[in-house]
């Protein structure tokens, strides 16, 4: 898994880069067909951080979301939980969507037909 993480309108500590690297390594545990996540960190304004997060996933389009915070973590906490929201959403569609089938199809004996 590919992780970048750049900034706009300022410089990232390299401390701040591995712990926002860290974070975003933790997403694997939720979804192993990651294949790239690109962390855009905004520093334009002194009040309000942005950042946002582009999670590329194995046969599918992206994942985006983006979050606005008092400081550049708090920021990136609002912005995984919310990739964290549609990952679990789209492997429950992919989960559900396999699952489903005709199979075996239970008929209350009341209602069976007997074929001999």
């Amino acid at each position: 898994m590919q992780i970048n993480i750049s900034a706009r309108h300022g410089h990232l500590s390299t401390e701040t880069q591995d712990k926002i690297r860290d974070k975003l390594e933790k997403l694997r545990r939720l979804y192993d067909r990651i294949s790239a996540i690109e962390a855009t960190v905004d520093l334009e304004h002194q009040e309000s951080r942005q950042v946002e997060l582009r999670v590329s996933v194995e046969r599918n389009d992206n994942f985006v979301s983006s979050e606005v915070a008092a400081s550049v973590m708090a920021a990136l906490d609002g912005a995984i939980h919310k990739i964290e929201q549609q990952l679990r959403k789209h492997k429950d569609k992919r989960r559900d969507r396999r699952s489903q089938g005709l199979g075996r199809v239970e008929v209350p004996e009341d209602q069976q037909i007997d074929l001999q």
